[in-house]
């Protein structure tokens, strides 16, 4: 898998956004930030990203900390495959500086692959209610 950031690692319709959002089965809330996931039964992960106007107010901030985010996934992204990644910043990301975006970017994607989630249904799992 190539560590690029190519158009099939992007979620780029409303229809694939609507999805995470309607069903996403990973939240991991951090500081200034909340990312959803859902399984996309792909061997990649793809990335949405949310920055508003509302949170963070200059567009050169929202461009760095885009930029930010689509590096530290990029590296991350051996781990996170077969996840659809939707990002929802919050007030205060703007004040993080690359450093602080870069660190706290690598605990959450990792917070995200430890998730259950994924295996949360095993098969069998369902019948054992009724022993």
């Amino acid at each position: 898998m190539s560590r690029g950031f190519g158009r099939e690692k992007r979620l780029l319709t409303p229809r694939q956004f609507k999805a995470v959002f309607d069903s996403p089965s990973g939240k991991v809330p951090g500081r200034n930030v909340l990312l959803l996931a859902r399984e996309n039964d792909l061997q990649h992960p793809r990335l949405g990203l949310v920055i508003g106007k509302k949170s963070v107010k200059l567009s050169v901030e929202r461009n760095r900390i885009k930029r930010q985010i689509r590096e530290t996934f990029r590296h991350h992204q051996l781990e996170l495959a077969g996840w659809d990644i939707v990002i929802i910043a919050r007030k205060g990301l703007a004040d993080l500086d690359n450093p602080e975006l870069a660190k706290q970017f690598a605990k959450l994607w990792k917070r995200l692959s430890r998730n259950p989630a994924k295996t949360a249904v095993e098969p069998g799992a369902a019948n054992s209610t009724h022993a």
